[in-house]
């Protein structure tokens, strides 16, 4: 079969066209914004990527056209394709029917931490011997890709709360009939797309609907609307995970930066996990990944060595290199409470030494204004920020940078951004770019400037 993907440079997307591509079918995609790492991946696995939406991307011996979230009625292909009667079907869907039956499914979901943890839960089945399958919104460090078929019977997917196409208004979650779901956490993201938080738990309902009775929930215990979600009805065994000792699954932390914590199941103490990873988030991402893994019958003590050789996501505080005593990192940044919780773990982890912060409002609610108001206490632990704020934003950044603790200030384009850290960066720095786009490159631009002097 051969297939055309709109929106092929989506991080799901191209996860979608490399398991197409695994199972033999003739792949082609077409997408407005091609950048790095998924572009990479896929012109690795030799899929032809054709930039824009016009309908002569399309190859005209294509079987069926597999439709990305980001497309609307009214873009040119989209047009093309209903007015043709060409067979289409959306990404998760094609995931559901194509390749999840006789699977047992590992959905992990939240509005933080959905990547990270599907690549450790990935990356300890694998270590368990498992040989999971995997669609990861990012390529894992450790696999070298973000998707694969998989030998092994369980197939683990990071489960998106977003709506699944333009005739398929549903979160895409709910396509994928999971044994095992983690619900990581739940606040307010999307507002594109929903009008409040008790929009977005409805949505957690109906996945939290489709775990079978023998299956698992795992639930971040601290989160209130999480329990909310739980008390709409549930019908599925469920185990809380966190720091409170009261729960079936607890962290201790031995370092206050997350670097090291003990894992408690039911009152025992299991083992110690010792990682790279920072920040009270990332243990609880690894401590429910590792509930998971039990759900489905591992020897958790036996697993807990691995993660001591665990190198996370691409885009995940990934360090891009260091020069002249100036660290830099790339984070793929999307909310407040992500933004807040990463710097937190990186200054648990550096001390005193300066943060410096590139910003970019990329994601759509950044960019209507949703999360305005909490995104300056977010960069509090922040020396300095440097505010990318292009003409096309639309809602007034001055206020934002004017709330900032540290020093601050807002660049119009990714040029004048790179050429103000230099200015600003020292040595002893630590820069970290956060934007869920493709921020022009800037990272490795500015690595570059270091490195040209």
């Amino acid at each position: 079969m051969k297939l055309h993907i709109l929106g092929i440079a989506g991080t799901f997307m191209g996860g979608v066209a490399a398991l197409a591509r695994e199972l033999g079918h003739e792949v082609e995609g077409s997408d407005q914004n091609i950048y790095p790492p998924m572009s990479t991946q896929l012109e690795r696995l030799g899929i032809a990527l054709r930039p824009g939406y016009t309908p002569g991307n399309i190859s005209a011996d294509c079987d069926e056209i597999v439709v990305g979230n980001a497309l609307s009625r009214g873009n040119e292909a989209v047009e093309h394709v209903l007015d043709a009667g060409l067979a289409y079907t959306s990404g998760a869907q094609w995931l559901s029917e194509r390749l999840l039956p006789g699977r047992d499914v590992l959905a992990v979901a939240g509005t933080h931490g959905k990547t990270t943890t599907t690549t450790i839960l990935a990356y300890l089945l694998e270590a368990a011997g498992r040989a999971p399958g995997f669609l990861i919104g990012g390529v894992a460090e450790d696999f070298g890709v973000s998707a694969r078929v998989g030998r092994g019977r369980e197939f683990v997917v990071e489960a998106d709360e977003y709506d699944t196409a333009f005739f398929d208004k549903r979160s895409k979650f709910v396509h994928y009939r999971p044994l095992v779901a983690i619900l990581n956490n739940l606040e307010f993201d999307h507002a594109d797309i929903f009008p409040d938080v008790a929009a977005i738990q409805r949505q957690f309902h109906h996945l939290v609907r489709t775990v079978p009775r023998r299956g698992r929930l795992l639930v971040n215990g601290h989160d209130h609307h999480l329990r909310e979600v739980l008390a709409m009805g549930c019908w599925t065994p469920v185990e809380r995970f966190g720091f409170d000792a009261s729960f079936e699954w607890c962290a201790r932390k031995l370092r206050e930066d997350g670097s090291a914590f003990a894992v408690v199941h039911g009152g025992r103490e299991v083992g110690i996990v010792e990682w790279p990873l920072l920040g009270d988030h990332n243990v609880l991402n690894g401590l429910a990944a590792l509930a998971a893994c039990a759900a489905v019958g591992v020897d958790i003590a036996g697993i807990l060595p691995a993660l001591s050789r665990f190198r996370s996501v691409k885009r995940r505080m990934e360090v891009v290199g260091t020069h002249a005593g100036i660290t830099v990192y790339d984070d793929f940044a999307h909310h407040p409470t992500a933004i807040a919780t990463t710097l937190a773990g990186l200054r648990a982890k550096v001390g005193d030494a300066r943060i410096v912060v590139a910003m970019e409002p990329r994601s759509n609610s950044m960019r209507l204004g949703a999360h305005a108001d909490a995104l300056a206490p977010s960069l509090d632990v922040a020396d300095a920020v440097v505010f990318l704020a292009r003409p096309e934003l639309p809602w007034d950044a001055d206020k934002v940078i004017a709330a900032i603790r540290g020093d601050a200030q807002a660049v119009a384009d990714a040029d004048a951004l790179v050429a103000r850290l230099r200015a600003l960066a020292r040595a002893g720095d630590h820069v970290v770019f956060m934007s869920n786009g493709g921020f022009d490159g800037a990272p490795r631009r500015f690595l570059a400037a270091l490195r040209d002097g």
